[in-house]
């Protein structure tokens, strides 16, 4: 894995990604950084970066849009997949040399804490905490732009994919506020959302009988608690689909100044799962 990983590294400074990516980031957090902290005295640069999340949106797509699509452009993918090493070593390597790049602006914006600190008072464990969270939205962000551009051979469409799934996210709770709250309307939502988990179940694997054993245990688990009690279905989905509102943890961390676990490891399960993804999306390559 390290020899992907120092492979990956070096190509995103080989070119200018890595470099457009770290300046991107870094000249917005330094203009809200002037505005907020040094010009207004706002004394938390939690409230900066909150202020720079939609920057993340449309950035980490243009880092994550080679990870895999230029591979299989190239037609390098399989020779890739050839390394002594397993297909999860080898997305693991990419992945993890993303989140070095991404995690370098990062690693420069932890000065800003301190630079609050000397020109006055600050409250460096609520800035660090943000910065943590930041982080391990980037593990998520990442991981979504790495399984996007998994699925085509286009950077350009990765780019533009990763940006509208990313921008959807950010806007996540607005959305599911328009989603009807009455308990047939709930339902039908959750066996939209079956059918959608199983497409995609089927183009992974491509069994029949796994598509079709999640198909039928999910219809039935949406089903029978309506026709039982259809009171419980009344907002349900609202709630249910709110739980992935990732804008409510970064929210946590800058605005209510309160350490969220729960959100830190939502980001961080969410992420593990579309590496999975990534992995299960080359392994069907590499096979068939």
């Amino acid at each position: 894995m390290s020899a992907v990983y120092k492979r990956e590294l070096k190509s995103y400074f080989n070119s200018m990604i890595g470099y457009v990516f770290i300046a991107v980031v870094m000249v917005f957090i330094g203009i809200y950084f002037m505005i907020v902290n040094m010009n207004v005295g706002f004394p938390y640069f939690a409230s900066t970066l909150s202020s720079t999340l939609i920057i993340f949106v449309f950035a980490v797509p243009l880092l994550t849009m080679k990870s895999m699509a230029e591979e299989r452009k190239a037609g390098t993918d399989q020779m890739l997949l050839t390394y002594p090493v397993s297909t999860t070593a080898v997305i693991l390597g990419k992945y993890f040399a993303m989140m070095t790049v991404y995690a370098i602006p990062l690693a420069i914006s932890c000065l800003c804490p301190i630079v609050i600190l000397i020109g006055g008072v600050g409250s460096p464990l609520i800035d660090y905490s943000a910065i943590l969270a930041f982080l391990c939205l980037g593990f998520l962000f990442v991981a979504i732009g790495m399984f996007i551009s998994s699925l085509t051979e286009s950077q350009i469409i990765a780019a533009v994919a990763s940006m509208a799934v990313l921008l959807v996210l950010f806007l996540w709770k607005s959305l599911v506020n328009y989603i009807p709250t009455t308990p047939a309307a709930t339902l039908i939502g959750f066996l939209v959302l079956l059918g959608i988990i199983v497409l995609a179940l089927w183009h992974i694997t491509k069994s029949r009988l796994v598509t079709g054993i999640v198909a039928a245990a999910g219809a039935v688990a949406a089903v029978v608690p309506y026709l039982v009690d259809r009171t419980l279905y009344d907002g349900l989905l609202q709630r249910v689909l709110g739980v992935f509102a990732i804008y409510d943890t970064i929210s946590n961390f800058t605005s209510y100044y309160v350490f969220d676990i729960a959100g830190l490891l939502l980001y961080l399960s969410v992420a593990a799962l579309f590496v999975f993804l990534t992995v299960q999306s080359v392994q069907k390559r590499r096979w068939s």
